[in-house]
Protein backbone atom coordinates (compact mmCIF):
# COMPACT_ATOMS: atom_id res chain seq x y z
CA UNK A 1 0.00 0.00 0.00
CA UNK A 2 1.47 3.29 -0.73
CA UNK A 3 2.27 5.97 2.30
CA UNK A 4 0.85 8.90 3.23
CA UNK A 5 3.85 10.95 2.33
CA UNK A 6 3.55 11.84 -1.44
CA UNK A 7 4.39 15.03 -3.45
CA UNK A 8 3.31 16.33 -6.55
CA UNK A 9 4.75 17.04 -9.87
CA UNK A 10 3.62 20.05 -11.02
CA UNK A 11 6.55 22.36 -11.82
CA UNK A 12 7.64 24.34 -8.91
CA UNK A 13 6.22 27.31 -8.80
CA UNK A 14 3.09 28.88 -6.28
CA UNK A 15 0.35 28.82 -9.04
CA UNK A 16 -0.78 25.12 -8.40
CA UNK A 17 -2.23 25.71 -5.40
CA UNK A 18 -4.55 28.27 -6.38
CA UNK A 19 -6.03 25.78 -9.84
CA UNK A 20 -7.02 23.66 -6.92
CA UNK A 21 -9.88 25.39 -4.90
CA UNK A 22 -9.95 22.83 -2.62
CA UNK A 23 -6.12 22.34 -1.94
CA UNK A 24 -6.10 24.94 0.64
CA UNK A 25 -9.29 23.89 2.64
CA UNK A 26 -8.67 22.45 6.27
CA UNK A 27 -12.26 22.23 7.28
CA UNK A 28 -13.28 19.55 4.69
CA UNK A 29 -14.54 16.50 7.45
CA UNK A 30 -16.94 13.26 7.31
CA UNK A 31 -18.36 12.27 10.01
CA UNK A 32 -18.24 8.26 10.27
CA UNK A 33 -20.75 6.09 10.08
CA UNK A 34 -19.42 3.30 11.32
CA UNK A 35 -22.61 1.74 12.49
CA UNK A 36 -23.83 1.28 9.03
CA UNK A 37 -20.38 -0.11 7.76
CA UNK A 38 -20.43 -2.28 10.86
CA UNK A 39 -23.60 -4.06 9.39
CA UNK A 40 -22.14 -4.72 6.14
CA UNK A 41 -19.33 -6.05 8.34
CA UNK A 42 -16.04 -8.13 5.95
CA UNK A 43 -18.49 -8.74 3.30
CA UNK A 44 -19.01 -4.83 3.05
CA UNK A 45 -15.22 -3.74 2.58
CA UNK A 46 -14.64 -6.86 0.55
CA UNK A 47 -17.09 -6.04 -2.51
CA UNK A 48 -17.22 -2.03 -1.89
CA UNK A 49 -15.14 -1.55 -5.38
CA UNK A 50 -17.04 -4.15 -7.17
CA UNK A 51 -20.60 -2.55 -6.17
CA UNK A 52 -19.62 0.88 -6.36
CA UNK A 53 -18.07 0.43 -9.53
CA UNK A 54 -21.46 -0.77 -11.02
CA UNK A 55 -23.39 2.09 -9.13
CA UNK A 56 -21.00 4.40 -11.12
CA UNK A 57 -21.18 2.60 -14.51
CA UNK A 58 -25.20 2.91 -14.26
CA UNK A 59 -25.43 5.99 -13.00
CA UNK A 60 -22.54 7.04 -15.07
CA UNK A 61 -25.03 5.68 -18.57
CA UNK A 62 -28.44 7.06 -17.08
CA UNK A 63 -26.79 10.80 -17.18
CA UNK A 64 -25.25 10.12 -20.42
CA UNK A 65 -28.69 9.26 -21.99
CA UNK A 66 -29.96 12.49 -20.70
CA UNK A 67 -26.76 14.30 -22.52
CA UNK A 68 -26.70 12.09 -25.50
CA UNK A 69 -24.36 14.99 -27.57
CA UNK A 70 -21.68 14.07 -24.56
CA UNK A 71 -19.79 11.71 -26.51
CA UNK A 72 -19.86 9.77 -29.66
CA UNK A 73 -18.74 6.63 -31.03
CA UNK A 74 -15.17 6.28 -32.07
CA UNK A 75 -15.05 5.00 -35.57
CA UNK A 76 -11.30 4.14 -36.77
CA UNK A 77 -9.32 1.24 -36.16
CA UNK A 78 -5.85 0.69 -35.55
CA UNK A 79 -3.10 -0.22 -37.63
CA UNK A 80 -1.17 -3.36 -36.45
CA UNK A 81 2.20 -3.58 -35.63
CA UNK A 82 4.94 -5.62 -37.81
CA UNK A 83 7.79 -2.92 -38.11
CA UNK A 84 10.34 -1.41 -35.60
CA UNK A 85 10.11 -1.04 -32.28
CA UNK A 86 11.84 1.66 -30.76
CA UNK A 87 11.07 3.85 -27.24
CA UNK A 88 12.32 6.85 -25.64
CA UNK A 89 12.20 7.04 -21.66
CA UNK A 90 12.81 10.21 -19.66
CA UNK A 91 13.44 10.65 -15.56
CA UNK A 92 13.98 13.59 -14.39
CA UNK A 93 14.84 13.89 -10.53
CA UNK A 94 15.96 17.39 -10.76
CA UNK A 95 18.88 17.01 -7.88
CA UNK A 96 19.73 19.64 -6.18
CA UNK A 97 16.53 21.89 -7.28
CA UNK A 98 13.64 23.40 -5.62
CA UNK A 99 11.02 20.64 -6.30
CA UNK A 100 13.35 17.66 -6.53
CA UNK A 101 11.83 14.21 -6.73
CA UNK A 102 12.22 11.18 -5.89
CA UNK A 103 10.44 8.60 -8.39
CA UNK A 104 10.73 8.97 -11.51
CA UNK A 105 14.38 7.81 -12.29
CA UNK A 106 12.99 4.88 -10.41
CA UNK A 107 10.06 4.83 -13.22
CA UNK A 108 12.02 4.45 -16.02
CA UNK A 109 13.41 1.84 -14.85
CA UNK A 110 10.68 0.08 -13.94
CA UNK A 111 8.56 1.04 -17.11
CA UNK A 112 11.63 0.01 -19.37
CA UNK A 113 12.13 -3.22 -17.42
CA UNK A 114 8.42 -4.48 -17.56
CA UNK A 115 7.97 -3.19 -21.13
CA UNK A 116 11.32 -5.24 -22.30
CA UNK A 117 10.66 -8.10 -20.95
CA UNK A 118 6.86 -7.87 -22.13
CA UNK A 119 7.08 -6.55 -25.51
CA UNK A 120 10.09 -6.91 -28.16
CA UNK A 121 11.76 -3.28 -28.22
CA UNK A 122 14.30 -2.95 -30.88
CA UNK A 123 15.76 0.36 -30.27
CA UNK A 124 15.67 2.27 -26.83
CA UNK A 125 17.13 5.47 -25.42
CA UNK A 126 17.16 6.85 -22.09
CA UNK A 127 17.77 10.17 -20.72
CA UNK A 128 18.14 10.83 -16.84
CA UNK A 129 19.72 13.29 -14.55
CA UNK A 130 21.99 11.08 -13.13
CA UNK A 131 23.51 9.82 -16.28
CA UNK A 132 27.65 11.01 -16.93
CA UNK A 133 27.07 11.21 -20.35
CA UNK A 134 25.96 14.94 -21.61
CA UNK A 135 24.39 13.96 -24.60
CA UNK A 136 21.70 11.92 -22.49
CA UNK A 137 20.85 14.11 -19.50
CA UNK A 138 17.07 15.36 -19.98
CA UNK A 139 17.37 19.33 -20.93
CA UNK A 140 15.43 20.93 -23.44
CA UNK A 141 17.66 20.08 -26.47
CA UNK A 142 18.79 16.93 -25.54
CA UNK A 143 14.43 16.31 -25.39
CA UNK A 144 13.41 17.90 -28.29
CA UNK A 145 16.80 15.61 -30.17
CA UNK A 146 15.39 12.47 -28.50
CA UNK A 147 11.72 13.50 -29.94
CA UNK A 148 13.67 13.41 -33.08
CA UNK A 149 15.07 10.50 -33.19
CA UNK A 150 11.85 8.13 -31.65
CA UNK A 151 10.16 9.37 -34.93
CA UNK A 152 12.91 9.53 -37.47
CA UNK A 153 12.45 7.54 -40.49
CA UNK A 154 9.35 5.47 -39.26
CA UNK A 155 7.05 3.70 -41.17
CA UNK A 156 3.58 2.05 -41.25
CA UNK A 157 3.95 -0.91 -38.92
CA UNK A 158 6.41 1.11 -36.33
CA UNK A 159 5.56 1.52 -32.95
CA UNK A 160 7.21 4.21 -30.85
CA UNK A 161 7.10 4.34 -27.50
CA UNK A 162 7.52 7.76 -24.91
CA UNK A 163 7.52 7.17 -20.94
CA UNK A 164 7.95 10.86 -19.40
CA UNK A 165 8.52 10.96 -15.57
CA UNK A 166 9.05 14.41 -14.31
CA UNK A 167 7.56 17.67 -13.61
CA UNK A 168 4.21 19.25 -15.44
CA UNK A 169 3.85 22.89 -15.74
CA UNK A 170 1.13 25.17 -17.30
CA UNK A 171 1.77 28.05 -19.25
CA UNK A 172 -1.20 30.92 -20.73
CA UNK A 173 -2.48 29.83 -23.89
CA UNK A 174 -1.35 32.49 -26.92
CA UNK A 175 -2.86 30.98 -29.92
CA UNK A 176 -6.47 30.11 -28.84
CA UNK A 177 -6.20 25.63 -29.01
CA UNK A 178 -6.89 25.29 -25.10
CA UNK A 179 -10.69 24.87 -24.13
CA UNK A 180 -9.26 26.24 -20.68
CA UNK A 181 -6.82 28.84 -21.61
CA UNK A 182 -4.04 26.87 -20.17
CA UNK A 183 -0.97 25.45 -22.35
CA UNK A 184 0.68 22.35 -20.44
CA UNK A 185 4.27 21.93 -20.21
CA UNK A 186 6.99 19.27 -19.88
CA UNK A 187 9.63 21.19 -17.33
CA UNK A 188 13.35 19.93 -18.72
CA UNK A 189 16.16 19.90 -16.07
CA UNK A 190 17.86 22.75 -17.30
CA UNK A 191 14.44 24.68 -17.27
CA UNK A 192 14.99 27.95 -15.29
CA UNK A 193 17.95 28.88 -18.30
CA UNK A 194 16.41 26.81 -21.37
CA UNK A 195 12.26 27.29 -20.51
CA UNK A 196 9.86 24.94 -20.60
CA UNK A 197 8.72 22.76 -23.68
CA UNK A 198 5.02 23.93 -24.60
CA UNK A 199 2.79 21.34 -25.85
CA UNK A 200 2.29 23.06 -29.26
CA UNK A 201 5.86 22.62 -29.60
CA UNK A 202 6.12 18.91 -28.39
CA UNK A 203 3.32 18.14 -30.91
CA UNK A 204 4.63 19.95 -33.63
CA UNK A 205 8.31 17.57 -33.30
CA UNK A 206 6.78 14.57 -32.24
CA UNK A 207 3.47 13.86 -33.87
CA UNK A 208 2.60 16.43 -36.61
CA UNK A 209 3.64 14.51 -39.97
CA UNK A 210 3.95 11.23 -38.51
CA UNK A 211 3.28 8.90 -41.74
CA UNK A 212 -0.08 6.65 -41.90
CA UNK A 213 0.17 3.22 -39.89
CA UNK A 214 2.76 4.27 -37.81
CA UNK A 215 1.83 3.97 -33.91
CA UNK A 216 3.08 6.32 -31.21
CA UNK A 217 2.23 5.55 -27.88
CA UNK A 218 3.09 8.02 -25.04
CA UNK A 219 2.81 7.63 -21.23
CA UNK A 220 3.06 10.94 -19.10
CA UNK A 221 3.37 11.12 -15.29
CA UNK A 222 3.27 14.40 -14.75
CA UNK A 223 1.28 17.00 -13.55
CA UNK A 224 -1.39 19.00 -15.84
CA UNK A 225 -0.63 15.91 -18.86
CA UNK A 226 -4.03 15.25 -19.81
CA UNK A 227 -3.46 17.19 -23.32
CA UNK A 228 0.31 17.05 -23.22
CA UNK A 229 0.66 15.99 -26.61
CA UNK A 230 -2.17 18.59 -27.37
CA UNK A 231 -4.34 15.51 -29.24
CA UNK A 232 -7.50 16.45 -30.07
CA UNK A 233 -9.91 13.35 -28.76
CA UNK A 234 -10.18 12.92 -25.46
CA UNK A 235 -11.53 9.27 -24.10
CA UNK A 236 -14.22 8.37 -21.52
CA UNK A 237 -14.05 5.58 -19.50
CA UNK A 238 -16.40 3.38 -21.56
CA UNK A 239 -14.26 4.09 -24.97
CA UNK A 240 -16.36 6.91 -26.49
CA UNK A 241 -15.54 10.38 -27.49
CA UNK A 242 -15.90 13.26 -25.34
CA UNK A 243 -16.88 15.98 -27.42
CA UNK A 244 -18.49 18.53 -24.45
CA UNK A 245 -17.02 19.03 -21.36
CA UNK A 246 -18.37 15.94 -18.71
CA UNK A 247 -16.51 16.75 -15.69
CA UNK A 248 -19.72 17.94 -14.16
CA UNK A 249 -21.23 14.47 -14.52
CA UNK A 250 -17.82 12.59 -13.66
CA UNK A 251 -18.71 14.80 -10.33
CA UNK A 252 -22.12 13.23 -9.68
CA UNK A 253 -20.55 9.72 -10.45
CA UNK A 254 -18.08 10.15 -8.19
CA UNK A 255 -19.49 11.65 -5.48
CA UNK A 256 -21.93 8.46 -5.20
CA UNK A 257 -19.06 6.41 -5.67
CA UNK A 258 -17.38 7.91 -2.60
CA UNK A 259 -20.51 7.47 -0.62
CA UNK A 260 -21.35 3.97 -1.55
CA UNK A 261 -17.73 2.67 -0.44
CA UNK A 262 -17.77 4.57 2.96
CA UNK A 263 -21.36 3.07 3.43
CA UNK A 264 -20.10 -0.43 3.01
CA UNK A 265 -16.35 -0.27 4.41
CA UNK A 266 -16.35 2.74 6.39
CA UNK A 267 -12.90 3.67 5.07
CA UNK A 268 -13.02 7.45 6.21
CA UNK A 269 -9.52 8.77 4.56
CA UNK A 270 -10.60 7.18 1.01
CA UNK A 271 -14.17 9.04 1.34
CA UNK A 272 -12.33 12.60 2.20
CA UNK A 273 -9.89 12.08 -1.05
CA UNK A 274 -12.92 10.85 -3.25
CA UNK A 275 -15.58 13.19 -2.08
CA UNK A 276 -12.68 15.88 -2.77
CA UNK A 277 -12.04 14.84 -5.99
CA UNK A 278 -15.88 14.54 -6.89
CA UNK A 279 -16.52 18.24 -5.81
CA UNK A 280 -13.76 19.44 -7.78
CA UNK A 281 -14.92 17.83 -10.68
CA UNK A 282 -18.36 19.42 -9.69
CA UNK A 283 -16.93 22.86 -9.33
CA UNK A 284 -15.03 23.19 -12.59
CA UNK A 285 -17.75 21.42 -14.77
CA UNK A 286 -20.92 22.43 -16.39
CA UNK A 287 -19.35 25.34 -18.51
CA UNK A 288 -19.20 23.31 -21.46
CA UNK A 289 -15.77 24.16 -22.23
CA UNK A 290 -14.58 26.39 -25.35
CA UNK A 291 -15.87 25.13 -28.51
CA UNK A 292 -14.08 27.31 -30.59
CA UNK A 293 -10.60 26.20 -28.84
CA UNK A 294 -11.74 22.56 -29.60
CA UNK A 295 -12.65 22.66 -32.99
CA UNK A 296 -9.18 24.50 -33.25
CA UNK A 297 -7.50 21.12 -31.92
CA UNK A 298 -9.15 19.08 -34.56
CA UNK A 299 -8.48 21.02 -37.45
CA UNK A 300 -4.99 21.25 -36.39
CA UNK A 301 -3.56 18.50 -33.89
CA UNK A 302 -5.32 15.72 -35.60
CA UNK A 303 -2.81 12.80 -36.71
CA UNK A 304 -2.75 10.68 -39.74
CA UNK A 305 -0.64 8.09 -37.45
CA UNK A 306 -2.26 6.48 -34.87
CA UNK A 307 -0.99 8.85 -31.76
CA UNK A 308 -2.17 7.65 -27.92
CA UNK A 309 -1.54 9.24 -25.03
CA UNK A 310 -1.82 7.85 -21.37
CA UNK A 311 -1.92 10.44 -18.97
CA UNK A 312 -1.38 10.58 -15.25
CA UNK A 313 -4.25 12.93 -14.62
CA UNK A 314 -6.39 15.91 -16.00
CA UNK A 315 -5.09 18.97 -16.85
CA UNK A 316 -6.48 20.86 -13.70
CA UNK A 317 -4.90 18.42 -11.81
CA UNK A 318 -1.49 16.87 -10.08
CA UNK A 319 0.44 13.64 -10.64
CA UNK A 320 1.68 12.51 -6.96
CA UNK A 321 5.23 11.40 -6.73
CA UNK A 322 4.95 8.45 -3.73
CA UNK A 323 6.31 6.04 -1.81
CA UNK A 324 5.04 2.80 -2.87
CA UNK A 325 6.24 -1.01 -1.30
CA UNK A 326 9.33 1.10 0.10
CA UNK A 327 10.48 3.07 -2.97
CA UNK A 328 10.17 6.29 -4.52
CA UNK A 329 7.75 6.01 -7.61
CA UNK A 330 4.85 7.74 -9.69
CA UNK A 331 1.59 6.79 -8.74
CA UNK A 332 0.57 6.41 -12.04
CA UNK A 333 3.73 4.65 -13.47
CA UNK A 334 3.18 2.04 -10.75
CA UNK A 335 -0.61 1.57 -11.67
CA UNK A 336 0.38 0.95 -14.67
CA UNK A 337 2.80 -1.72 -14.44
CA UNK A 338 0.25 -3.49 -11.48
CA UNK A 339 -2.37 -3.34 -13.83
CA UNK A 340 -0.64 -5.12 -16.88
CA UNK A 341 1.00 -7.61 -14.69
CA UNK A 342 -2.30 -8.94 -13.41
CA UNK A 343 -4.07 -9.13 -17.02
CA UNK A 344 -1.67 -8.17 -19.79
CA UNK A 345 -4.61 -8.86 -22.12
CA UNK A 346 -6.21 -5.99 -21.64
CA UNK A 347 -7.81 -3.65 -24.28
CA UNK A 348 -6.69 0.32 -24.16
CA UNK A 349 -10.18 1.37 -22.60
CA UNK A 350 -9.92 -1.86 -19.79
CA UNK A 351 -6.34 -0.27 -18.68
CA UNK A 352 -7.74 2.84 -18.47
CA UNK A 353 -10.91 2.01 -16.49
CA UNK A 354 -8.30 -0.40 -14.28
CA UNK A 355 -5.55 2.06 -13.67
CA UNK A 356 -8.28 4.31 -11.93
CA UNK A 357 -9.80 2.08 -9.93
CA UNK A 358 -6.14 1.19 -8.43
CA UNK A 359 -5.85 4.76 -7.86
CA UNK A 360 -9.18 5.53 -6.84
CA UNK A 361 -9.49 6.61 -3.07
CA UNK A 362 -5.43 6.68 -2.74
CA UNK A 363 -5.14 9.91 -4.79
CA UNK A 364 -6.98 12.38 -6.40
CA UNK A 365 -5.24 12.52 -9.46
CA UNK A 366 -7.48 10.15 -12.53
CA UNK A 367 -5.77 8.84 -15.59
CA UNK A 368 -6.78 10.36 -19.01
CA UNK A 369 -6.41 8.51 -22.19
CA UNK A 370 -6.67 10.49 -25.92
CA UNK A 371 -5.81 10.21 -29.11
CA UNK A 372 -4.56 11.79 -32.43
CA UNK A 373 -8.00 10.74 -34.78
CA UNK A 374 -11.14 8.84 -33.41
CA UNK A 375 -9.50 5.33 -32.73
CA UNK A 376 -11.61 2.91 -31.37
CA UNK A 377 -9.91 1.51 -27.89
CA UNK A 378 -11.33 -2.27 -27.56
CA UNK A 379 -7.71 -3.01 -29.43
CA UNK A 380 -5.29 -5.15 -26.93
CA UNK A 381 -2.90 -2.46 -25.28
CA UNK A 382 -0.02 -3.25 -27.26
CA UNK A 383 3.48 -1.58 -28.30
Amino acid sequence: DPSETTNDRTAPTPTSAANDPLQSSSNFHLNPVSDISTMFGANGKKYADVIASKLEKAVGDHLSSKAPQSTESATERMGKVTGKRRALFIGINYFGQKGELRGCINDVHNIKGFLTSNFRIDEVMVLTDDQKDPRYIPTRQNILNAFKWLRNGAKAGDSLILHYSGHGGSVKDTDGDEEDGMDETLIPVDYQKAGQIVDDEVHTVLCRGLPKGVRLTAIMDCCHSESMLDLPYIYTINGDLQIIETSKQEGIVTLIGAGTRFLLDGNKKNAVRNFKTGLGLLMSGGGGGNSEASEKTIKTRSTEADVIQISGCRDSQTSADAQIAGQATGAMSHALISCLKKNKNQTYTQLLQSMRGTLEGKYTQIPMMSAGRKLVMDHPFTI
